[in-house]
C-alpha cells in the first residue's frame, strides 16, 4: 500500500514529538496525504498557537511542490528560480525549514510539516518524523 494511513501519520507524529521532547522545544506537527489533505496534527503543550497554520502549510507546501521547504526557501531568494513563489497560492506557501515530502517505494505519498522552534529545530524534528516512515 502506498497511501499514507492514519496509523502512518500517528507513527510519524510520535517520532517527531519524541525528537521535539528530546531537544526541549514544543512543536506543532502536521502530516498530509498525497493530495495535500491533512491527515493528522498535534500541538504539543506549550507550542505556539501561531505555528498551527504554519506547520500545516509547511506540509502542504512540501507536498504541493515535492521539495523540502528548506530547499524551496533557498531557491526562492532574489535571483533564484523560485523567487516570488511565496506570493502564490494565496500566501499558503511556506519557504522556511520544517516541511519534508514523505516517500514510500519511491513515490511521494504525503508530507510532514513542523513549526514552533528555530528553522534548524523545525527541520530536525521533521527529519525525525520523516525517518520513521
Amino acid at each position: 500500500m502506498t497511501a499514507l494511513t492514519l496509523a502512518d501519520a500517528r507513527k510519524i507524529i510520535a517520532a517527531a514529538e519524541a525528537k521535539a521532547e528530546e531537544i526541549g522545544q514544543p512543536m506543532n506537527v502536521a502530516v498530509v496525504d498525497a493530495g495535500s489533505n491533512l491527515i493528522a496534527h498535534i500541538r504539543m503543550d506549550g507550542a505556539w498557537i501561531g505555528s498551527v497554520d504554519i506547520s500545516i502549510n509547511k506540509a502542504w507546501t512540501s507536498r504541493a511542490f515535492d521539495i523540502t521547504t528548506k530547499h524551496l526557501g533557498e531557491n526562492s531568494q532574489p535571483g533564484q528560480d523560485f523567487y516570488g513563489i511565496l506570493a502564490s497560492n494565496n500566501g499558503k506557501v511556506m519557504i522556511f525549514a520544517g516541511g519534508i515530502p514523505l516517500s514510500r517505494d519511491g513515490k511521494v505519498v504525503g508530507a510532514i510539516g513542523v513549526s514552533g522552534g528555530t528553522g534548524d529545530q523545525d527541520q530536525t524534528v521533521a527529519e525525525a518524523g520523516a525517518a520513521s516512515l
